[in-house]
């Protein structure tokens, strides 16, 4: 079993119990001591699951925590690129996007740099600079103003009244957290609505989101997943995870990443 499965499956005992100890999960995951604490490690360093002694909780984080873009930055870095590929094959030449913020619209923002004649609307303070400094032409770029958030999004009336009146093509939506009945979700209330407000500018959702967003619940539903056209993920995402968002959103992508 990879090191992904056995994390998932830690996971998956602390949503249904809400803590775990180290003795049962090494003869249910029939590994060592020293394995079961490096998953342990792991998950922690993600901010999914609080240490104790013999063990650990599902994670103290709260629905409103927000952490800031550079802390989010850092994690899933091979995931993010591997979505951000894969999202960028959906684009043509010539099309009116809009990119909401977040790590892994930021990633994909690189790669839209190399297709022609682009209209890019974003509340993404991150994504317009990657795109300003293409130096191309052929390339517009809509930065909607507004209050500023800890993942340095534009959020906020003057955010809103630009976004309504724009129509784009296709919008790529990055996430906090995905959940089957919590739908697509964030922990801040302005950025919900602006996403809300980008969302309704748009002919078609993709939303980019890796496999620890699944199972998180933010304050605020952005979304359903069924109004997701298509969800681009990774594989780190296990097979039951895969199968309900599968039921839900249009088309689910897979990608996977370079380790």
């Amino acid at each position: 079993m990879l090191a992904r499965q056995r994390q998932e499956r830690i996971l998956e005992a602390l949503r249904a119990s809400g803590g775990v100890r180290v003795s049962d999960l090494t003869e249910e995951l029939r590994v060592s001591y020293m394995t079961v604490r490096r998953d342990l490690d792991a998950l922690a360093e993600r901010g999914l699951v609080d240490k104790v002694h013999g063990g650990a909780t599902i994670s103290t984080q709260r629905s409103a925590d927000e952490p800031g873009f550079e802390a989010k930055s850092v994690r899933e870095q091979p995931e993010k690129e591997a979505i951000a590929a894969e999202a960028a094959r959906l684009v043509r030449p010539g099309t009116a996007i809009g990119m909401t913020a977040g790590t892994t619209t930021y990633a994909l923002a690189r790669y839209l740099r190399d297709i022609p004649n682009l209209t890019v609307v974003t509340n993404s303070i991150p994504v317009a600079e990657v795109m300003r400094h293409s130096e191309r032409t052929d390339l517009s770029i809509v930065l909607t103003g507004g209050l500023r958030t800890p993942s340095d999004a534009l959020v906020g009336p003057v955010a809103d009244a630009a976004v309504r009146a724009m129509h784009v093509d296709i919008l790529f939506m990055g996430v906090h957290g995905m959940e089957e009945r919590a739908g697509l979700t964030t922990p801040n209330l302005l950025e919900a609505e602006t996403n809300r407000a980008l969302l309704r500018s748009a002919q078609q959702l993709v939303v980019v989101a890796d496999h620890t967003k699944w199972g998180i619940v933010g304050l605020s539903t952005i979304a359903e997943l069924g109004e997701a056209d298509v969800l681009v993920t990774d594989d780190g995402l296990a097979s039951e995870a895969q199968a309900a968002l599968a039921e839900h959103v249009g088309e689910l992508i897979v990608a996977e990443p370079v380790r």
